[in-house]
């Protein structure tokens, strides 16, 4: 039992670990606010919980299944960088260069559930929250999993554990955005959208050019 639950523990740590940093909603919560600023902080809230339930849902069907799928299909994960990094790319620019949607917020029309839905997958969730790089680390987490029932049965749980976790994080994070970034007021928040559009835009060509050189190296 006692090597059971440190192998539970340790198992569950890994995935926090791991993942937390790379997923960083810290980071991204002022993006977040930037796709959501013509929400009501009620919609802003259920906004964030539905990318943080569809975040845990990608990340734990990459982990059990990520792998065999890339097999079926024949793609490596430097390939997924590619396509990811391109995906990440064009959000980076495409909040790089639009107008302050908070300007806009009273203009806007009151979005329906449905739109909300979408949006909260993309781009928020994908490939904003759970981009490549998540993804690629979730799918090596649950590339071996033992072979012995038991340890397998404790391996999965532990798994599905750390990334409710991680889940978790991010709706906090996320729901708690405006509140966080209002105290930069208006012009702070527009420097630091900004600039995170732009950081964005860097880590999507960084993972297109992870992805490269290890096609080219592969060769």
């Amino acid at each position: 039992m006692i090597a059971d639950a440190r192998q539970f523990v340790e198992t569950m740590l890994l995935a926090i670990a791991a993942l937390l940093p790379i997923v960083n909603p810290v980071a991204c919560a002022s993006v977040f606010l930037a796709r959501t600023a013509d929400l009501t902080q009620e919609d802003r809230r259920r906004t964030a919980m539905r990318v943080a339930r569809y975040g845990f849902a990608l990340l734990l069907a990459s982990a059990l299944i990520g792998a065999y799928v890339l097999d079926f299909f024949g793609l490596s994960i430097p390939v997924v960088q590619v396509a990811g990094g391109l995906v990440v790319s064009v959000l980076g620019w495409t909040l790089l260069s639009q107008e302050n949607l908070a300007e806009r917020r009273d203009a806007a029309a009151a979005p329906t559930p449905d739109d909300l839905g979408a949006r909260a997958f993309y781009p928020l969730t994908m490939p904003l929250t759970v981009g490549p790089g998540s993804i690629s680390v979730a799918i090596t987490l649950g590339a071996n999993p033992p072979e012995d029932a038991r340890a397998l049965a404790i391996t999965l749980v532990a798994h599905a554990l750390g990334l409710a976790v991680v889940a978790l994080v991010v709706y906090l994070v996320y729901a708690k955005a405006d509140a966080v970034l209002r105290r930069l007021g208006t012009t702070g928040t527009v420097i630091v959208t900004r600039l995170s559009a732009f950081i964005l835009l860097c880590v999507g060509v960084q993972i297109v050019w992870n992805g490269v050189r290890a096609l080219i190296l592969s060769l």
